[in-house]
């Protein structure tokens, strides 16, 4: 039997002669046998539950301890689930005097085996999508008057809620398998019953929720389960650092120490460098660990054993419960260090193959590398995350494109970046992008010509590590965040009831527009099940001469990438490649479908971009 938490509304029995107790809420609702943590924690929230006695009575389950917090209003129940428990219900039962609960809870059967839960790699190519902004499916659910804060919807404020929904994603997955992404990563999906809306999703008020007007957990499941069968993943947007000011747990806090803090708002220095300062102040490094993020998204204090373990056992429910296959991680290095290290080690734990990225934002690769899982930069502790997004390379990305390249200048920027791998344990399990919700679009207006934007996409998708496309992308949609964040977060043309333009169409886009996506979808295509580029090693030239030359490399297979980095025509001796063209005469590049004769010295023209394959 499949239940769905929701707030206020939960099945229960009374025992004639006796009033009821009132519980408001139990998270999780419902658990699952086999598990390989076999401690459950049960959180029960309703008014002066704190003083109740509970008992059970099922085999292979345990109650091992009843831990009362600071506020009345909580009981957080450990339970142990052995391996010989089975699938099946049993009575939780909530005794205070004369007042009686009874929870039917239900243990569940995996539905895979854990070791079949395999997360993204760089086989994949995400694709981002903040659901307020890409279509609205069921104009209905705009707004949910049952909530605390409806916020109406407003499409001409860019900071206002604009009515985007899981339907509307839904509807155009054929439009997503078409363009030829193996994977979705969709920002918060889970409730943000906060006043103005919280339309981005990173204001958490309920862990175990989706949005009512994005949907609901079935809805979400379902949603996983039809991209699972077009053999595309989804990747949940977690956010351990905070939650939203509506939370119940800020409202009424379960311990004092429930938030970092706790006496009153100080807001984050923004600065990530204390984490590995070898001459940080105490003062600093509380700052970035303990400062809140923004006012209305108070921190979280992960060192609460309590909140953990809560927060652990919720990333593992969705995993178990809608099947996603990833973690993208908030603000990872905004939280302690040792909290999110056991956290990873958990979750990889329960699922081996599974994959987490974490929001690692430096400018630095020493930064970013630092958080990865078996880092050369700090031998003393693990930090166990497997994926950091590269966000060095991407702050340099449109400067490298759009600059002519010289000795030292355009494309020679990547090359720096690339260089510095070595600092990386796992390249290949880095997360590439040209832009993202947070970031200016790549395009920071319409281009006259795509010469440089094809040259950023076949980079993106031929260089080492995972790639990650951001909505809108492939057909040039282009903004700064300059004055709002909004701005480059805008509606996808055609995904919203009213809209002029239907982008989601060949006929409604313009030729330049047709020319982009066209050239996205061909090397996604392309791409999809190439191993070259899922597990090949990346051997590169310094391109001193205006060229980039870069060589993937697979047991005997190879693809080739030459691109000029230059808005004009240049002749280059060829000799300098020597060690991977020795032998070359003739190569079939893809995107022409040319076969392309090398010679010693040869001219490329302007932006001119091709891929091999051999």
């Amino acid at each position: 039997m499949k239940r769905i938490l929701l707030f206020l509304i939960i099945a229960f029995v009374t025992t004639p002669g006796f009033t009821a107790l009132k519980i408001n809420r139990i998270d999780p609702a419902f658990w699952w046998t086999g598990m390989q943590e076999k401690e459950l924690q049960i959180m029960v929230y309703g008014p002066g539950i704190g003083d109740a006695s509970v008992t059970l009575d099922y085999p292979g389950v345990r109650l091992d301890s009843i831990v009362k917090a600071e506020s009345p209003n909580y009981l957080f129940l450990y339970l142990n689930v052995s391996d010989v428990a089975q699938p099946g219900t049993f009575d939780l039962k909530f005794n205070k005097g004369k007042e009686k609960y009874t929870y039917r809870y239900t243990l569940h059967k995996r539905e895979k085996h854990p070791e079949e839960r395999a997360g993204f790699d760089a086989s994949d190519v995400l694709y981002l999508i903040m659901p307020d902004r890409f279509a609205d499916g069921d104009p209905k659910t705009n707004v949910i008057k049952s909530m605390r804060f409806p916020s109406p919807v407003n499409r001409n404020d860019p900071n206002a809620r604009h009515g985007g929904d899981l339907q509307g994603i839904e509807k155009h997955l054929d439009y997503l398998q078409d363009l030829g992404v193996t994977a979705i990563w969709l920002n918060p999906v889970l409730e943000n019953d906060m006043p103005g809306g919280s339309y981005h999703g990173y204001a958490t008020t309920d862990y175990y929720k989706v949005d009512p007007r994005f949907g609901t957990n079935e809805y979400y499941k379902g949603l996983i389960q039809k991209c699972h069968d077009r053999g595309m993943k989804v990747v949940m947007d977690m956010i351990f650092n905070h939650c939203g000011s509506e939370h119940i747990w800020f409202l009424d806090r379960p311990w004092h120490n429930w938030f970092n803090f706790p006496d009153g708002y100080v807001q984050t220095s923004y600065r990530l460098t204390p984490h590995f300062d070898p001459y940080v102040s105490q003062y600093d490094k509380d700052i970035t660990d303990k400062g809140w993020f923004v006012e209305t998204m108070p921190d979280l204090n992960q060192h609460n054993p309590h909140l953990m373990k809560y927060l652990t056992q919720n990333s593992i429910w969705w995993i178990e419960y809608a099947g996603i296959d990833g973690i993208r991680m908030d603000t990872h290095p905004y939280v302690f260090f040792d909290s999110m290290s056991k956290w990873c080690k958990d979750v990889m734990h329960e699922y081996p193959h599974f994959n987490i990225v974490g929001e690692c934002w430096y400018n630095t690769e020493a930064g970013a590398a630092y958080w990865q899982k078996n880092s050369i930069l700090d031998t003393k502790r693990n930090s166990n995350l497997k994926s950091v997004m590269d966000f060095p390379l991407q702050g340099i990305v449109r400067d490298a494109f759009t600059a002519q390249t010289d000795a030292w200048t355009g494309l020679n920027l990547v090359y720096d970046k690339l260089a510095m791998d070595f600092m990386y344990p796992d390249p290949m399990s880095v997360l590439t992008f040209l832009d993202n919700h947070d970031t200016d679009r790549f395009l920071l207006s319409m281009p006259k010509n795509l010469g440089f934007f094809k040259q950023a996409i076949a980079f993106l998708l031929t260089t080492r590590g995972v790639p990650q496309i951001y909505y809108g992308t492939e057909i040039l949609m282009h903004g700064s965040k300059k004055e709002s964040d909004g701005l480059i977060r805008l509606d996808f043309p055609g995904g919203f009831p009213g809209d002029k333009v239907n982008d989601f169409i060949a006929a409604d886009r313009t030729p330049m527009q047709n020319e982009a996506f066209n050239f996205i979808r061909a090397l996604l295509k392309w791409r999809k099940g190439n191993e070259v580029l899922a597990k090949g090693k990346l051997l590169h030239f310094m391109p001193t001469n205006g060229l980039y030359v870069y060589q993937r490399s697979y047991g005997n297979k190879h693809v080739l990438v030459i691109m000029n980095g230059n808005d004009r025509e240049i002749t280059v001796t060829m000799n300098r490649y020597g060690e991977i063209l020795k032998n070359v005469t003739r190569l079939h590049d893809i995107l022409s479908g040319d076969m392309i004769a090398f010679a010693p010295e040869m001219t490329f023209g302007p932006r001119a971009l091709y891929i091999f394959e051999y």
